[in-house]
């Protein structure tokens, strides 16, 4: 088999959503969609639908090291994406495991707020994410709350805003920062990529739905599989854009819940 046919595996770590839509079952179908091969690392077991989350019961950090230890021992990982992460302990178990196997590219979507405005995480958490796990990705992928959590700012209005928020993320230590713009108002949804280069706008048209159930762990493991694939990242990031694009208007044909629904991941499908 040649490199070019070699079918690529990507990693999650997150948390689990017993309605499929978001954390591990959402990065799962994102990576199988996308043609990665998908394995997974669970940090912490939710009770939750599309109405919200109604309690978190975080998986041992002894038992996350020994899931990531057995993982890497067997399986080569061409990308990895984390998700929710509730402790400092777990944030460690993390980077110390990425310092010694880590793969070509990291990917970050700090997970702190869920799209019901459930916090799930609390201060000892973000202080983690933010102190430790953030400088150890090639990329962060944080939404508007998400990053003013990070920051302890107000959450950007306008294209102004997060332009004047940028400088601040990037210098937290991520190799890059994608700051999502899909809760300002207005048609257009944009995002905007800063890396050591440029600071990009990815545009994208906002979608009429209310299936916005793990947009966000769904864009970050789309980006997480193009890397995988071989993408740059500006390629990755837009291409991950661009197919979420189209999950979210596809999902009008799933009945998935009563609150915000999922997206159709394997709307190329069926």
């Amino acid at each position: 088999m040649t490199l070019s046919d070699r079918i690529p595996n990507a990693l999650t770590i997150a948390g689990s959503d017993p309605s499929g839509g978001a954390g591990i079952q959402a990065d799962l179908k994102t990576f199988s969609a996308l043609g990665a091969y998908a394995t997974s690392v669970i940090t912490a077991l939710t009770a939750q639908n599309t109405r919200g989350v109604s309690g978190v019961h975080p998986v041992p950090a002894d038992f996350i090291a020994a899931q990531l230890a057995t993982l890497l021992d067997d399986v080569r990982i061409d990308a990895a994406k984390i998700g929710m992460v509730a402790s400092l302990e777990v944030a460690e178990v993390i980077r110390d495991t990425l310092v010694q196997r880590r793969p070509r590219w990291v990917v970050l979507d700090p997970v702190m707020v869920a799209k019901s405005g459930d916090i799930l995480v609390d201060d000892a958490g973000i202080r983690a994410v933010r102190e430790v796990l953030v400088p150890q990705a090639d990329l962060i992928t944080p939404n508007l709350p998400e990053a003013a959590v990070l920051l302890d700012l107000p959450a950007p209005i306008d294209r102004t805003g997060m332009l004047a928020m940028a400088p601040a993320l990037r210098e937290l230590g991520a190799g890059a920062t994608l700051l999502k713009g899909g809760h300002l108002r207005g048609e257009e949804c944009p995002d905007l990529l800063v890396t050591d280069e440029a600071a990009t706008w990815i545009e994208g048209a906002r979608v009429d739905t209310t299936n916005l159930h793990g947009t966000g762990c769904t864009l970050s493991s789309a980006i997480t599989a193009h890397l995988a694939r071989g993408d740059t990242l500006q390629e990755a990031v837009a291409s991950a854009k661009r197919w979420l694009g189209e999950a979210l208007a596809a999902s009008r044909r799933l009945e998935v819940g009563h609150g915000h629904g999922p997206v159709h991941h394997f709307h190329a499908w069926w």
